[in-house]
């Protein structure tokens, strides 16, 4: 069950950026004791990838950050991102973290199954992610795009984190903004509708007397 968990964490974080969860894998098998990654996935800590990925996430983190082109940069990663999951779920949950000493058979001779729970859950991560941008930079006029970008950024990192050292605190985090995402963000969008309605029907009034 830690192995999904883990696997859950990092294609998570994927779903929030790209590159994050693949460089944190790559670093902690390359220069910690955090994680082992099994003979399949070494390449993650190699110096080509550890530089490749390096350079892509300064990419999205500085992309994503500047409104129209957040949305550019949503469109297309809408492969790239569940494209990540699908390997920093693989990776993750068939290596051997501080907290899964021996994965054993999880997802014996059947990777694509892992590969494809990873695409899967970071492809609903990066939907909502993708479908909440453009209207909070309708509605703070472009303001809102580094303050949300950065929020996300912090949390796919500590998501990727957590899912290596501590992978049920990274499981409940992500439950935390699955729930957040669906039922807090739509109730306030809600909310802010309203209130704009209210002062729109307030103004016409006005005008008419």
């Amino acid at each position: 069950m830690l192995e999904f968990f883990v696997g859950s964490g990092l294609a998570a974080a994927a779903g929030l950026n790209a590159w994050m969860p693949l460089l944190v894998l790559g670093l902690a098998n390359r220069f910690f004791d955090a994680i082992a990654l099994p003979a399949g996935w070494a390449w993650l800590s190699s110096d080509v990838a550890l530089w490749v990925i390096g350079a892509l996430l300064v990419l999205e983190i500085i992309a994503d950050k500047v409104p129209v082109l957040d949305s550019i940069n949503d469109a297309v990663q809408t492969v790239i991102r569940p494209a990540s999951g699908g390997i920093a779920f693989g990776a993750g949950a068939s290596a051997e973290t501080l907290r899964v000493d021996d994965p054993g058979e999880f997802f014996a001779n059947q990777n694509w199954v892992a590969i494809g729970i990873g695409v899967a859950i970071a492809l609903g991560i990066h939907v909502v992610k993708a479908s909440i941008r453009p209207v909070a930079n309708a509605a703070t006029a472009g303001v809102a795009a580094p303050i949300v970008s950065t929020a996300e950024d912090v949390s796919s990192l500590a998501l990727s984190i957590f899912a290596i050292v501590l992978p049920i605190v990274g499981f409940v985090l992500l439950i935390g903004a699955i729930v957040t995402a669906v039922v807090v963000v739509p109730r306030w969008w809600r909310q802010r509708d309203r209130r704009a309605a209210i002062r729109n029907g307030n103004a016409s009034q006005s005008t008419s007397t």
